[in-house]
This record gives structure tokens, sequence and C-alpha cells, in this order.
């Protein structure tokens, strides 16, 4: 799959053959990237709910270990982008905090899998979003954020404190960075398909000749 370049716009080039859209949810806890990651990967200006944070939420939202944060989404971020001539991707970022959460069974309507923002210095943030999938039956690719290029720990370590099993793929990326930022998405389109190829041959099959 090639990315599309930002600067030929979404919608502005010929197609050759229809295009499939599919819907891609971009989730986490509060503060691992998600504005920055759906921001970075789409091919068009990103539709941003981000308010600035005050005082009486400082009551409310925990900032321990984020001290820099001024921002918050409070409803949601939207990007698109074009994998291919023929497939097209919608990012939905989901907000943070837990108070938020219940849009996200909205936003997840309709979606065929989903990133799953990590910081490891706050891992512990990241069991209820996990778990949140989980009962989704969404297909998950968990995108370790490395803040500063920072990635102390491997993949086996992490997939150990975060009890996952090897159904989830694990992706090192920068949410600054484009091209890093697609590699994971691409990484949970193939994962998508490749369970609705299976899903598929599972369903064509005559019940008296499975196994």
């Amino acid at each position: 799959m090639n990315s599309a370049s930002g600067s030929e716009g979404a919608g502005t080039r010929r197609r050759s053959r229809p295009v499939t859209p599919l819907k891609i949810v971009v989730a986490g806890a509060f503060g691992v990237g998600k504005t920055t990651f759906v921001g970075a990967s789409s091919d068009i200006t990103p539709l941003t709910t981000e308010e600035v944070m005050t005082a009486p939420s400082e009551s409310v939202d925990d900032l321990g270990g984020l001290p820099d944060k001024r921002t918050t989404t409070v409803a949601m971020d939207f990007g698109r982008l074009d994998l291919d001539d023929d497939l097209v991707l919608y990012l939905f970022g989901t907000p943070g905090q837990y108070r938020f959460w219940f849009m996200w069974d909205q936003l997840v309507l309709g979606a065929v899998g989903a990133v799953v923002l990590v910081d490891t210095r706050r891992l512990i943030d990241s069991f209820p979003v996990l778990d949140y999938f989980e009962r989704a039956g969404l297909p998950v690719v968990v995108g370790v954020n490395g803040f500063d290029g920072q990635f102390p720990y491997s993949e086996a370590q992490i997939r150990e404190a975060l009890a996952l099993g090897p159904d989830k793929p694990i992706v090192q990326c920068d949410a600054r960075d484009r091209r890093s930022a697609t590699r994971t998405l691409v990484t949970l389109v193939e994962l998508a398909l490749a369970g609705r190829a299976t899903a598929g041959t599972a369903s064509a099959t005559p019940d008296g000749a499975r196994g």
C-alpha cells in the first residue's frame, strides 16, 4: 500500500477504480498523542475539537507525567488518508478523559478497527482502553508512541505488561511523523482485512465440512 502525498489533497485526484472507504478509530488514554497522530497522517486539514484546559479541570484530569498539557479533545478529531487509489481511511480520534467516553460508543459504529496509542510512562492508563475494544470485538493495533523518540521497552516487555495476546500487533511509532503514523495505520488495515477474509471463508464453508 502506498500512502498519498499530502500535497495532492483528498478528493483531487482522478480515480480509476471504485473507492473503498474504511472507518478507523484512533484511541488511547488522556494525553497519549491521538490528536497529533490524526493530524500527522491526514491528507486534509484535520477537524479537531480541542479546548484549552481550565483550572477547574485540574481537579478532574490527572496531569501526572503531562507537565506541558494545555489543551484537550472534548468531542473527536477527524482526518482522512488516501492509502491507495481505491482505499480511503476516515480517521476518528476519541477524547481521552473518562468523562467523555460516552461518545466512544457512537464513534466506533461502523469502524473496521482501532489504533490504540499507549505511553509507556503511563501504561496503567491503557488497560481500560484495551478492555473497551476487547468488549467491542474490534481488531486492534497497539501503537507505542515514542515521546522524544525514546522506546525504553521491548515489544515482549510491553506485551507482557499489557497482557496482550498474539492477535494484537504492537508497533513503535512517532505520532508526530506522517510516515510512522501511516505505517501504523497500514498495519491495522492489513489486520482488519485479513480478519474479514477469514470470516468470509468461514461463513462460506458448509457446516458439514467444518472440522
